[in-house]
């Protein structure tokens, strides 16, 4: 990455200025254009630690800097800022090698294939990182609430992947607990069976099994029953010990619910192009044997206690209200296990057993005590060490997707919007825009309307700051013009409907010949320059985003390098510039089309589509 180089360059210049060692440049984007193209910005600090004039000190760096072959001449400018400028011919050297590279990787079938690299290298020492995101509830359908860990967690997959991890994703599902004994018992309750000792199967399970929907239904009475009626609530709670004892036909129906429940999950994430696969659910069942030594163990070391008939963790620096010691409870009164408890044998399966350098947690802001909790008993016990090594535990928080009302997003009745509703109705606005804006489109309407209506979903999530709430909004979501999906899916066809024309029979240019004939890059106009400069910033964007977990880094990266296409393409004519110029303006016109689509497609998980 340029920023790195021009980073290792300063910061010795720096050191050499200074007689100081370990200084750091801090080389960021310039915030104007018209002051360059990068900024240093590591002076004013080193200067107050060397008791120096900011400014004489930056230009004595300036004076031991040799930056000749990336940068015109820096220039120091208002306390201590170094301002940088790159060469043009720089510039067209980086795109070109840019454009040409490539590593091949082996494909399932054995064949060694080129992939793009866009002049991101792969990390230098690569991790095991395990990704804990989505985690919806059995028996329940996938909500609006949902929507936020499963994309942003997905992004973040995929980006360490990009950068050579090894990622393990953790679907951490809600499929244990008293719900299932209140749901056994509202079934065998529902007159449909006169008794349940000696039948094989619970009534409609021997028929076919239930729907999500129904469980939900289902759910919602039991629920009400179990909250009024005592005999109802303890009834259930004998189920729920029958079914952690594997009776027969309480496990028969508890896995029926599970593998429904999944299945209509995976119809979800497929819908929404998430990387996430049945294979990848650990549910809270999976540690069920596991929690006895958590909490036992805790005891042994003396970090646990018992505190009002309960078994509770009090890790330092954590109060209530009264400024009392905060109790992290892994053990009721009742002697049933918590959250807290799974999440704890989850850590050191994950570190264990599946050998995690980094563990990352997506979900919402409102758990952060309990994961800052979790983190620090796990810390206290040494449950976060492998082999005398500290593994990160890491928690991204996303803020609330909202209404209109800036309340969260809930239907007329009051209810969380299920995702496959707010997904169907994203592709049915999303079909009408198709059939106004096109509709000489045939055979791929429909196709073009799911990429675009799903695409506008996820887009507009990961376009905002992920720690802050956001209001959800269809008309600005589908919006064809500012920092959209539909915008960015149009900037790519516009560009492939540019290369169609050049291959067409009246111009026939032939673009794969230009483009591999091509072996140096002419950058004479300012918006050629421009668009340049930006393309080969992608690296940078894309490690930003993976850094702090941001994807809007990433939409911002690529909304700009749209605006940047779009004023190049006014001002620079491709197809019918000049026969030397032409080669340079296809290269910049294919290299951006990859860079979109790579973007939206292989980051965000974002379809791009041919024509709109």
């Amino acid at each position: 990455m340029i920023c790195d180089i021009l980073e290792e360059r300063i910061s010795i210049a720096m050191a050499e200025a200074s007689a100081r060692t370990g200084c750091r440049a801090i080389v960021g984007p310039a915030t104007d254009p018209k002051f360059g193209d990068y900024q240093a910005n590591g002076v004013m600090s080193l200067a107050k630690q060397v008791k120096a004039n900011p400014r004489k000190l930056a230009e004595e760096v300036v004076k031991k800097l040799d930056l000749s072959d990336i940068c015109e001449p820096p220039e120091v400018a208002g306390p201590g800022f170094i301002n940088l400028r790159l060469k043009p011919e720089f510039v067209a050297a980086r795109l070109l090698e840019i454009y040409g590279h490539h590593v091949y990787e082996r494909y399932p079938d054995g064949v060694d294939r080129p992939l793009p690299r866009f002049g991101v290298d792969k990390v230098a020492e690569p991790k095991t990182i395990v990704v804990d995101f989505s985690s919806p509830n059995i028996a329940k359908e996938m909500h609006v609430g949902h929507l936020r860990s499963t994309i942003i967690g997905d992004c973040i997959c995929r980006l360490l992947e990009f950068l050579g991890h090894t990622v393990i994703r953790q679907n951490h599902i809600g499929d244990w607990g008293t719900q299932f004994g209140m749901l056994i018992q509202q079934v065998f309750e529902g007159r449909m069976a006169a008794a349940f000792e000696g039948v094989t199967g619970l009534p409609g399970y021997d028929q076919g099994g239930f729907s999500v929907a129904d469980t939900e239904h289902l759910y919602r009475k039991a629920k009400s029953r179990y909250d009024s009626d005592p005999q109802f609530a303890q009834e259930s709670r004998e189920w729920v010990v029958r079914l952690q004892n594997g009776h027969l036909d309480a496990v028969a129906f508890w896995k029926s619910i599970v593998q429904a429940s999944l299945a209509e999950c995976q119809e979800v994430y497929d819908r929404l192009g998430v990387t996430i696969t049945r294979h990848d659910a650990r549910g809270e069942s999976f540690y069920n044997n596991r929690l006895s030594d958590v909490v036992s163990d805790l005891r042994k070391a003396g970090l646990a206690r018992e505190s009002e008939g309960a078994i509770c963790v009090f890790p330092p620096g954590f109060k209530n209200k009264d400024g009392e010691p905060l109790p992290f409870i892994i053990q009721k009164s009742d002697g049933a296990y918590l959250y807290a408890t799974t999440d704890l044998a989850a850590i050191r399966y994950r570190v264990n057993e599946l050998k995690a350098d980094k563990i990352i947690y997506v979900t919402d802001a409102r758990q952060t005590q309990h994961f800052a909790m979790l983190f620090k008993v796990a810390e206290m016990a040494g449950w976060n060490k492998r082999d005398g090594k500290q593994v990160e535990l890491v928690h991204v928080t996303f803020g609330s997707v909202l209404g209109e009302n800036g309340k969260p997003l809930k239907t007329r009745e009051g209810e969380n919007v299920k995702l496959k509703d707010l997904l169907d109705e994203a592709v049915q606005r999303a079909r009408r825009i198709v059939e106004q804006k096109n509709p000489e489109l045939s055979a791929e309407k429909e196709e073009i309307a799911k990429a675009v209506g799903i695409g506008a979903v996820k887009y507009a999530d990961f376009s905002n700051n992920r720690t802050s709430d956001y209001v959800f909004s269809f008309d600005k979501m589908l919006a064809m013009d500012g920092n959209t999906a539909p915008y960015m899916q149009y900037a790519y066809a516009r560009i492939k409907s540019i290369e169609r024309k050049a291959k067409a029979p009246e111009r026939g240019i032939d673009v794969e010949r230009e483009l591999s004939d091509l072996k140096e890059v002419s950058l004479t106009e300012p918006d050629e320059l421009a668009l340049a400069k930006h393309l080969i910033r992608y690296g940078e964007s894309v490690q930003s985003a993976a850094a702090d977990y941001r994807p809007n880094y990433l939409t911002n990266y690529l909304y700009e390098l749209a605006q940047k296409f779009s004023a190049f393409y006014t001002t620079c004519p491709v197809l019918d510039a000049p026969a030397d110029k032409r080669p340079t303006r296809l290269l910049l016109c294919d290299l951006t089309a990859r860079t979109i689509k790579h973007g939206l497609t292989d980051l965000l998980g974002i379809q791009v589509v041919e024509q709109m």
